[in-house]
């Protein structure tokens, strides 16, 4: 089991779910209209760690964090 936090403007409580990769996670948050439009521009966190591929393993205990594009000065 894995938890996947959403930060920023998303508004979504954590969720828990079984995956064992980032590619099952965005298919399963792809199933969600509102998340739809925040996959394609969120950097992504496994531990605290940025990563930049879907093959990203995940393992049990795993924190995946979805992070919104921001700006500012």
């Amino acid at each position: 089991m894995i938890t996947v936090e959403f930060l920023g403007p998303i508004q979504k409580p954590v969720l828990s779910m079984e995956a064992s990769s980032l590619h099952d996670v965005a298919r399963m948050l792809k199933e969600d209209a509102q998340m739809g439009e925040w996959i394609e521009s969120c950097a992504v966190a496994v531990n605290d760690t940025l990563v930049s591929s879907l093959d990203t393993l995940l393992k049990d205990g795993d924190r995946v964090s979805l992070l919104p594009p921001v700006c500012g000065g």
